[in-house]
């Protein structure tokens, strides 16, 4: 129990962070292009309150915890889009939709920097360096989740921006299917094939951008 405590506290704050960071991006990049329906819905808004979804954010996790996922993940209430209100709705959608996720590379980077300056002052058993970790982690995790190409993923809607207009609207169907068909891939075992991959070429490509930053204070 200590150790589910413990790990709470680690994790609560990164979570809540990504979580809401992510929906606002959407929010934001929606508006900017053109859409003012998630800003006048209130959805560009720091408030995780504003974002979280009761079967996406707690049920989900707790499934793919008991039957033993090897990534747990979940999703926020979506950011209400009307793609037609985009200036250019097939090209548009898909910005809106790497939005989310990159605000998660961005946090990932950010909690990166962190640990590095943490550790010039603390062990990496500390409560501030688990965290920072466990951001990092975290933000990851949701990157590479949501970036898998099926609707209503973010991966997905981008898939959809890309394919000519025939194919996009029979790939588009699938989105009422979508969160059954991830989360069956997941309690498989095969969601791992994407998702693994997918982070380290991440956190590769992070930990590159930040190496003249470790270099100077190594």
């Amino acid at each position: 129990m200590n150790n589910l405590i413990q790990t709470f506290a680690v994790y609560a704050l990164p979570i809540l962070f990504a979580i809401t960071l992510h929906e606002a991006a959407h929010a934001y990049a929606a508006r900017y292009f053109g859409d003012n329906t998630a800003f006048m819905e209130g959805r560009m808004s720091l408030n995780p309150a504003k974002h979280i979804d009761p079967v996406g954010t707690l049920l989900i996790p707790i499934v793919l915890f008991f039957v033993g996922s090897p990534f747990l993940f979940g999703y926020a209430k979506p950011v209400p889009v009307e793609y037609r209100n985009l200036r250019n709705p097939k090209r548009d959608m898909a910005w809106v939709a790497l939005a989310g996720p990159g605000a998660n590379l961005l946090m990932a980077l950010l909690w990166m920097i962190a640990v590095i300056v943490l550790s010039m002052f603390m062990d990496a058993g500390d409560y501030f360096m688990r965290m920072a970790q466990a951001g990092i982690l975290t933000n990851l995790v949701i990157f590479a989740f949501n970036l898998f190409p099926v609707p209503p993923l973010d991966g997905g809607r981008v898939l959809t921006s890309i394919l000519p207009a025939p194919y996009a609207y029979k790939y588009a169907q699938l989105e009422n299917y979508g969160f059954f068909i991830v989360l069956g891939l997941a309690m498989l075992g095969f969601l791992k094939y994407w998702m693994a991959p997918v982070m380290m070429v991440a956190n590769n490509a992070l930990m590159a951008l930040i190496s003249p930053l470790t270099f100077l204070l190594s």
